[in-house]
């Protein structure tokens, strides 16, 4: 149990980092509808994340006050993490479920 965690940690570890080169490249090439859309992804669960957790909780995490900065900041680490979780489960099928 514990190796399948880390061998899907690894993976994940591994989709982060192609995330970021990925928008990296889009910003790079000015794709930056496809980087909106890919914001636009991580809306739900950024709104759910605000809404359930206090705001002073945001505030002192972050020293910014109001949502609707921390709101973007979510919504693009979400986005990010949806596309690693992608990646990831692809390379843990690829390399451990062979």
């Amino acid at each position: 149990m514990i190796r399948l965690f880390m061998q899907f940690s690894a993976c994940f570890a591994l989709g982060l980092v192609v995330a970021g080169v990925l928008l990296i490249g889009l910003m790079f090439f000015g794709q930056f509808d496809l980087i909106h859309g890919l914001n636009v992804s991580g809306r739900p669960l950024a709104s759910v994340a605000l809404a359930l957790l206090p705001g002073g909780f945001w505030e002192s995490l972050t020293g910014v006050p109001g949502n609707a900065d921390v709101q973007s900041f979510l919504q693009l680490c979400v986005a990010l993490a949806q596309i690693a979780l992608l990646l990831a489960a692809g390379f843990f099928r690829l390399w451990y479920r062979a």
